[in-house]
């Protein structure tokens, strides 16, 4: 038995179960990539989401400490090739294989830190938040996607990040009560939760709309063992947007709206229709 390939591949394992237990959206367009991405993209979500984790959710700990030495972990991980956290072990893997920009890991990390300390947010705070919790994730599975072609990579560089950027403005509305509740985080610049109005949210869907317009382009362009799932993922997420767009602001700010089990899966085999007959 090859005992080095057991442990990567139940390190691997271990992130796939950390996405299926985190994510019904986006395990559901995992499952539909072709085979050899899966497992990328499964080490990536296991990392960005136990991140995300320690500034959202281990309250009564040191989060500051926890953090750093996630980030210490990261980089040990990374420059060995080897860690005993079998969530890190995973995500060396990959950034090895694919050839992951240190510094999109660098200003993910920041993002993260900038969660420990700020509650409200102007305009360029906004802006490198974004970047680095949504666009940068989104480049990092594009590194996978693209295999090595960085022309192919360059090409669809722009409108990935419009996804990860459409993606996690909508998050931020779907969780605005949670967010303001628990954590005092307002994400939206000029926004006040304790008056949000029609006007806000309506300034904030039309941002939003022109981000998936652009990302839907670069959708149609991946290359096919990818295209479907991050499709899919769109198709999610339109479908949420278009249940937030025609809420009241006060209804946004007062349940988290979501898409029913039974919606996602009428939307997979609608796109799945869709990417047959190559009607994306």
């Amino acid at each position: 038995m090859n005992h080095l390939k057991l442990f990567d591949t139940t390190c691997n394992e271990c992130s796939r179960l950390i996405t299926k237990r985190y994510s019904t959206s986006f395990s559901l367009g995992i499952r539909v990539f072709d085979k050899r991405f899966r497992m990328p993209i499964y080490g990536i979500y296991g990392f960005v989401r136990f991140a995300d984790e320690i500034v959202d959710t281990f309250h009564g700990h040191d989060k500051r400490d926890l953090l750093s030495r996630f980030r210490h972990d990261t980089y040990k991980a990374i420059e060995e090739k080897i860690s005993l956290n079998p969530v890190l072990h995973a995500f060396q893997s990959v950034v090895h294989a694919y050839n992951i920009e240190l510094d999109l890991i660098d200003a993910f990390l920041k993002s993260m830190e900038m969660d420990l300390d700020k509650n409200m947010y102007d305009a360029a705070g906004y802006d490198e938040y974004i970047y680095g919790s949504a666009e940068v994730v989104g480049l990092m599975c594009l590194r996978v996607f693209t295999e090595g072609n960085d022309a192919e990579y360059q090409n669809l560089k722009e409108p990935a990040r419009k996804l990860g950027s459409a993606f996690q403005k909508i998050n931020f509305l779907r969780d605005l009560k949670s967010d303001f509740d628990e954590r005092g985080r307002v994400y939206f610049p000029g926004v006040d939760f304790t008056n949000f109005d029609h006007t806000q949210k309506k300034m904030i869907e039309d941002d939003i709309a022109l981000d998936f317009n652009a990302a839907l382009v670069g959708i149609k362009k991946l290359p096919e063992g990818s295209r479907f799932g991050v499709y899919l993922a769109y198709k999610y997420y339109t479908q949420l947007f278009a249940k937030i767009k025609n809420a009241p602001a006060q209804r946004v700010a007062e349940v988290r709206i979501r898409v029913s089990d039974k919606r996602k899966m009428y939307l997979l085999f609608s796109s799945a229709i869709r990417h047959q007959f190559n009607a994306l």
